[in-house]
């Protein structure tokens, strides 16, 4: 069997796709032309099939090529594209959900999902219950409802980057209630470290924007998908218009070429740069996975087989707005933006009173400012003296 540093190589670059060349080939289309009436009324038999023409917004070869390779590297059956990770979540969500249904969702989920639960879905009779990200799997029986028709996970959680314990989540979940869907955001792992379906998790969701992209530069929402859900996401997503261009779809192509090394890269300079700051006076607790600080961070040794650049870190104190824009506006390689994944290295903070709102009462166990980083591929050094400044410049002002 392939590895997968060789599947992210070789997939998705069958001749059907690439048609002789070493890419697949760019084919940007609204119409596709039929040359007999036989042949359109085949086509409408067959526009469900994921790599036949039909009409552009069901897919051209670029897409069927990603969608393939995207398939291989998660182990799924089928693949729909979105234009960004947001529209994957939500419309893979209303892909499932019924008017009085109910979700549970992980309370560490990235919180547009949460908010499009709290907000939109509410007003379609479409409850929802936050469970601490950390829950053992009576507790979390516990929560199933008759109508419970979605459990949504994400692991490591968003900001806070819990790791859970997906294969007992999952096994209490078929135990007490086995129609129920399983979803999970796979961003953090690009799909490469962390093989979701293989864990019975349904679907895989992941934002593209971030690692498969690679660059900062487009925007594109994937959702891998087993046997057993796929024709229904398949059709739905289609009836609600779901697409992404097709020059998107060859940069996420282009982009698994060198996923792997790129995350390689990241996960070496995060590590470099996580154990640094782990070791900092001014720093409470290092959220990254592979440290044994982090909450999860014994599932995460027993079911990912690496990390990416993403993590968060907590300073011991809460600092005030001066000290947060002197700490934060001055840096010379961590720009301030959301998203991340690409290239370069971001920082992001957050004070612990911005998160409650949005966490299940009593699991965030920390006072501090909250600050969550992406390590790029700069050297990590420079990163080190980055952050090393910018906590200086607190000192200087607690110091006045």
């Amino acid at each position: 069997m392939k590895k997968f540093e060789t599947k992210l190589i070789t997939s998705g670059r069958d001749i059907k796709y690439t048609y002789g060349a070493i890419n697949p080939i760019i084919q940007r289309t609204s119409s596709v032309v039929f040359n007999s009436i036989t042949q359109q009324q085949q086509a409408i038999k067959n526009h469900n099939i994921t790599d036949k023409l039909f009409y552009g917004r069901y897919g051209t070869i670029t897409h069927f090529s990603l969608r393939q390779s995207m398939i291989e590297l998660e182990n799924g059956v089928g693949c729909v594209l979105y234009p960004c990770g947001t529209a994957a979540i939500t419309h893979t969500i209303l892909s499932f959900i019924r008017p009085g249904d109910h979700i549970l969702m992980t309370g560490s989920a990235y919180e547009p999902t949460q908010k499009f639960c709290r907000y939109f879905l509410k007003k379609m009779n479409i409850d929802t219950t936050w469970f601490d990200p950390l829950i053992i799997g009576h507790d979390l029986s516990n929560l199933i409802q008759h109508n419970t028709r979605l459990v949504i996970l994400e692991s490591p959680g968003s900001i806070t980057m819990e790791v859970q314990n997906i294969p007992d989540i999952v096994k209490t979940i078929r135990k007490k209630k086995s129609d129920i869907i399983v979803l999970l955001d796979n961003t953090w792992s690009a799909g490469i470290f962390f093989k979701a379906l293989d864990m019975g998790v349904d679907i895989s969701l992941q934002s593209g924007t971030k690692y498969i992209i690679g660059h900062s530069d487009g925007m594109i929402g994937t959702a891998v998908s087993n046997a057993r859900c796929w024709d229904q996401l398949q059709e739905q997503s289609f009836l609600m218009g779901q697409m992404v261009d097709s020059d998107t779809a060859y940069m996420a192509s282009r982009g698994l070429r060198t996923l792997y090394i790129r995350l390689k890269q990241h996960e070496e300079n995060g590590l470099h740069v996580a154990h640094w700051l782990a070791q900092h006076p001014a720093v409470e607790r290092v959220n990254h996975p592979a440290l044994a600080s982090c909450k999860g961070h014994e599932y995460f040794i027993r079911d990912f087989s690496g990390s990416s650049g993403l993590f968060s870190f907590i300073l011991k104190q809460r600092l005030n707005n001066w000290q947060l824009s002197n700490f934060v506006d001055h840096f010379r390689y961590f720009k301030i933006a959301y998203s991340w994944g690409g290239f370069e290295s971001l920082i992001l903070v957050n004070q612990v009173e911005e998160l409650h709102p949005i966490r299940p009462a009593g699991t965030l166990d920390f006072k501090g400012t909250l600050v969550r980083v992406h390590i790029g591929l700069e050297h990590p050094n420079d990163l080190i003296n980055d952050l090393s400044d910018g906590l200086n410049r607190i000192n200087i002002q607690q110091s006045i």
